[in-house]
């Protein structure tokens, strides 16, 4: 599933630098640096991935790179914090899968301490009915095992699931090279000769070429509603709505919505050593791998700082980016600037709005930022007991507590049902729920017995129906609403909880920056992706603004901890600072 946010208070190892506005060192150094006055580079936010993933591409290349993030963290939404004393939570993002594999081998993420904890099996869906004890669905990598379970429910979606998967498995490759490129250059079409303008489509022909007749089939996945594609393939309703879940993750939309099958796609193209589709716990949350990024970005001599707030983006007379104003009225100059907040923030705040073209704010404006999240952080002091997989007598964790525990998902119905309360203002009464529970596989989250527990929950709206208030009220009473669901799951569960921090939609946009709460600073419908994303015209990290680019999640490819957008925003930037010196 979509995997969101979170931020840490530990340091980032031996030989990395992050240095406090007010002084506070947040990692042990052999050397202290200052904020220059001068960069060659400089990235507003340290999120998408960890100081943003660009920022040790750059650094890498030789550009002299400052990233200034305004929180007490790095990590925008993959931050590791302690909110309740002793239990560490992956206060937003929690799951890794989605991290492009180059990314991994190219800043050696490895020797910079990211451990990933592969989780099989990997889907848990309990049912709430009579029988006892009632029926689960376990699904893992064991492809027999996996059949053995679905054949409780049907033995014809038994047989059909690995075609399904090998049928899914296509499509991911075939399209899996245009994350980790910019999107094709519209402007150079029917400009130059034949060859330029094939040069700039290649990589969307090479992609059509790898599906082959399967094109057709690969078009109704993107643009049909995911029940749709469901249907053709599965009768069993606990099947087909634990695979829906990936297809509405953090999007305001139904399994019936046209386009949800691409949200779906997004989610099964990551990979987990080299296991595609995996998911996995990040040793120590989150935040471990914001740290292993600053670390391999500091290794190379990049200047990463935290509490340091960008108000402004400076620009000269001839109107290009020339580096940026802080909050304190200093002013950091640099060639270029790089952008890690979302397009909102950055076009509509940040940006002098007379530099930039009408149509174009005005793009930035409508875009949907809808969100039907809300996070919730739990520290409890035993494991769940699930009805349908009771625990044993010394209460040790068994396979299904390393899993996404899906709640809530008898049914493809239920989903929808649940989205159109939120539609109408109104938090879901029965939310789609996943819950994980990291500390099984990594036991130094919480004290000795204890566990942190992920709710990654929807539907709720950003506006509630009336104008009433996300206040305190609002937001514990849809908590119990949630806690009540996992309750009937799992009898015990509300009096083993020992504290929760719960992150509405205006929380997630208040503390992490997500326009919307949005957990992809912009939903992913076929209307903001690759060619449009953030506007047409403008998908290639270059912004109206010279000098000027966006790097973050509202970016092509997207959300998610993947850190493609700062890969590819880098290469870009990369080869104008080549153009411009050859220039000169």
């Amino acid at each position: 599933s979509t995997k969101m946010l979170a931020g840490l208070r530990a340091g980032l190892g031996a030989g990395c630098a992050v240095h406090g506005q007010r002084g506070q060192r947040l990692a042990h150094s052999r050397t202290t640096e200052k904020l220059q006055r001068e960069y060659d580079a400089v990235v507003i936010g340290a999120g998408n991935v960890g100081p943003g993933a660009g920022a040790a591409y750059l650094q890498q290349a030789g550009l002299r790179t400052a990233v200034l993030e305004k929180r007490h963290v790095l990590g925008g939404a993959a931050v590791t914090e302690e909110i309740v004393p002793g239990f560490k939570f992956s206060r937003a993002s929690y799951l890794l899968s989605l991290l492009r594999p180059q990314i991994y081998a190219e800043l050696e993420l490895q020797r910079h301490g990211l451990k990933v904890l592969p989780r099989d099996p990997y889907s848990f869906t309990p049912l709430l009915e009579d029988r006892s004890p009632p029926r689960s669905l376990l699904m893992g990598h064991n492809m027999a095992q996996t059949q053995q379970q679905i054949a409780q429910f049907s033995q014809k979606d038994a047989q059909a699931y690995p075609k399904y998967e090998v049928f899914m498995g296509c499509l991911v490759s075939a399209i899996n090279p245009l994350l980790d490129a910019p999107p094709a250059d519209t402007t150079a079409l029917g400009q130059g000769s034949l060859l330029q303008s094939l040069r700039a489509l290649w990589p969307l022909l090479q992609a059509g070429l790898a599906l082959g007749r399967r094109l057709p089939h690969f078009y109704e996945v993107l643009t049909a509603p995911i029940s749709k594609i469901l249907d053709h393939w599965f009768e069993s309703e606990p099947l087909k709505a634990t695979l829906a879940t990936d297809a509405v993750i953090g999007a305001m939309s139904s399994p019936h919505t046209p386009g949800s099958g691409y949200v779906l796609l997004h989610h099964v193209m990551g990979e987990l050593e080299g296991q595609r589709g995996a998911w996995g716990y990040v040793a120590g949350g989150m935040g471990a791998l914001s740290q292993a990024i600053a670390c391999a970005a500091a290794t190379h001599g990049a200047h990463i700082f935290t509490e340091q707030a960008v108000c402004r983006v400076l620009l000269g007379t001839d109107g290009q980016a020339q580096g940026v104003v802080m909050q304190d009225g200093t002013e950091v100059r640099s060639k270029v600037v790089l952008s890690n907040a979302s397009p909102q923030l950055t076009f509509l705040e940040l940006t002098p709005q007379e530099q930039l073209p009408e149509d174009f704010v005005r793009r930035i404006q409508q875009l949907d930022t809808r969100s039907p999240v809300t996070k919730i952080n739990v520290a409890v002091d035993r494991l769940p007991s699930f009805l349908a997989a009771p625990n044993t007598h010394d209460n040790q964790p068994l396979p299904h507590h390393c899993c996404s525990i899906h709640l809530n998902c008898e049914g493809t119905h239920l989903l929808h049902q649940a989205y159109t309360e939120a539609a109408q203002g109104h938090p879901s009464s029965r939310p789609m729920i996943e819950l994980c529970i990291p500390s099984v596989l990594d036991p130094g989250l919480a004290p000795p017995g204890c566990h942190v527990v992920s709710l990654f929950t929807q539907y709720t709206p950003y506006e509630l129906a009336g104008g009433q208030p996300w206040d305190e009220k609002a937001r514990n009473a849809y908590a119990d609403t949630v806690f009540d669901c996992i309750e009937a799951y799992a009898p015990g569960f509300k009096a083993s909880v020992i504290g929760r921090d719960i992150l509405t939609p205006p929380d997630l946009e208040r503390i992490f920056g997500l326009p919307g709460g949005n957990i992809f600073h912009g939903g992913m419908s076929l209307d903001q992706l690759y060619f449009t994303r953030p506007a047409p015209s403008y998908s290639t990290y270059q912004s109206p603004v010279p000098g000027l680019y966006l790097c973050g999640s509202g970016a092509h490819p997207g959300g998610g901890v993947m850190g493609a957008a700062g890969r590819n925003a880098a290469q870009v930037v990369l080869r104008d600072f080549r153009r411009l010196r050859w220039q000169r």
